[in-house]
């Protein structure tokens, strides 16, 4: 038994685990440098690299010269020594994508999502997401000839809050778009042909987006962020370490109006109800706007944006179109303040594709607000920017979560599942509540 409770064995798969993440995000290195980055002795680092290569993790990347000796061989992790699916069920579509572990592209697959009834939460059906998610899986991995055993997990962002339970694992919580309890989990193990060693990572989009945000895109070295997506709604995730996971927020339903516009979430004066891109479409149309007959909300979205900022000067702008926005980034810049006082961030980064196609122009308005309805102090410490990883950060962010559970199991397979017997006190309370 090692000091701590800790055992030998997790000492083995916590130094495993430092040296993996060094090699994936500062890597290739050598074994020279791998001591100092990883805090481990030099027969520490020796023993686990050693480990590492028997087990086809870890593969040499060429050689840098040393100081008057032998050049010292660097390595790297092995980018085809596993596979994950990222998937981000979003507000108009399912992507699915498979990535190797370098987090490479090798395959993609989108499906629309199409309102079926008179409500836009109709396209939620669960039924035909859940059917999305299965086609898709299947077809990522024959595009890429690769063997459903050799995936790490799938990882999957999802609209709302995610609870977990041991009947059936991760259960989403979706108000907004109409699912009550679902057991996404569960339904995915029963309609999806994946070996049952297969783990499932079930989180909110929000949270996968500023996940992959921080590791790879504008977060990185950041030490704590909060990461926006703006969408047809909009959420946040707070993310206060580089590589932990952040914890998702519901920030579009924060009041910001009492006796407000109705909310998808069937609340009054919530956020999302004026600054999500759905409300944004709705109010340009209320107030007399043209958005496109027929058109989906991206395409909307981008119609109403070319009306309000002629590209190249063409023409005056659309004054209605023009106004609308205007208050969309003075609602948006009033929440970023509340992010602004609650949690004192250094930098706020907007991802999500709302936000991407809005751009830099009307983040500078944004940004003006903020720093008016914050407190002083903080607001003069937070930096205010767009992600930089484009439309599939949420896909990205989902495959992290198998990839981060791979890492801090030292690389070592997914264990199965274990079937938890539930206490016997349970049972007896069942029994009396039945009588």
């Amino acid at each position: 038994m090692a000091s701590g409770g800790r055992t030998v064995r997790d000492l083995r798969r916590e130094n495993r685990t430092a040296v993996l993440q060094r090699l994936y995000f500062d890597g290739p290195m050598s074994r020279f440098s791998l001591g100092p980055a990883t805090g481990l002795s030099s027969g520490s680092v020796s023993n686990v690299v050693t480990e590492l290569v028997a087990d086809g993790l870890v593969e040499e990347a060429g050689s840098v010269d040393s100081a008057g000796g032998r050049p010292r061989i660097l390595l790297r992790i092995a980018p085809r020594s596993g596979y994950l699916i990222g998937v981000d069920i979003g507000e108009t579509r399912v992507r699915v994508e498979l990535f190797d572990l370098a987090l490479s592209e090798l395959a993609r697959v989108e499906r629309p999502l199409e309102a079926g009834g008179p409500h836009r939460t109709d396209r939620y059906d669960v039924n035909v997401v859940v059917a999305h998610l299965r086609d898709g899986i299947d077809e990522v991995l024959a595009r890429a000839a690769i063997a459903p055993e050799l995936l790490l997990g799938v990882g999957v962002g999802v609209p709302g809050i995610v609870a977990r339970t041991p009947e059936d694992g991760a259960v989403v919580h979706g108000q907004t778009v109409g699912w009550d309890a679902v057991p996404l989990e569960k339904l995915l193990r029963e309609t999806v042909q994946l070996p049952a060693s297969v783990p499932y990572f079930i989180d909110n989009g929000a949270k996968t987006l500023g996940q992959a945000e921080m590791w790879f895109g504008a977060g990185r070295g950041a030490r704590d962020a909060v990461v926006v997506l703006f969408g047809s709604g909009v959420g946040a995730c707070v993310v206060t370490d580089e590589i932990s996971p952040g914890r998702g927020l519901e920030w579009g339903h924060l009041t910001v109006r009492v006796k407000g516009r109705r909310c998808r979430c069937g609340a009054l004066g919530c956020l999302e109800a004026y600054a999500g891109a759905e409300a944004l479409l709705d109010r340009w149309a209320e107030a007399g706007g043209r958005p496109p007959a027929g058109a989906d909300e991206e395409t909307a979205l981008t119609a109403m944006i070319a009306a309000a900022y002629p590209p190249d000067g063409d023409g005056a702008p659309d004054a209605t179109a023009l106004a609308v926005l205007e208050e969309t980034a003075e609602y948006l810049g009033a929440g970023f303040s509340d992010l602004i006082n609650l949690f004192q961030p250094e930098r706020i980064l907007v991802g999500g594709w709302a936000g991407l196609q809005l751009g830099a122009r009307f983040l500078d308005l944004v940004r003006a607000h903020a720093t008016s309805y914050a407190l002083s102090h903080p607001a003069s410490l937070v930096t205010v920017s767009l992600g930089t990883l484009g439309p599939d950060a949420v896909t990205v962010g989902a495959a992290i979560l198998p990839l981060a559970d791979f890492f801090a199991r030292g690389g070592h397979p997914a264990p199965a599942e274990p079937q938890e017997t539930a206490p016997a006190w349970h049972r007896t309370l069942r029994e009396r509540t039945a009588t």
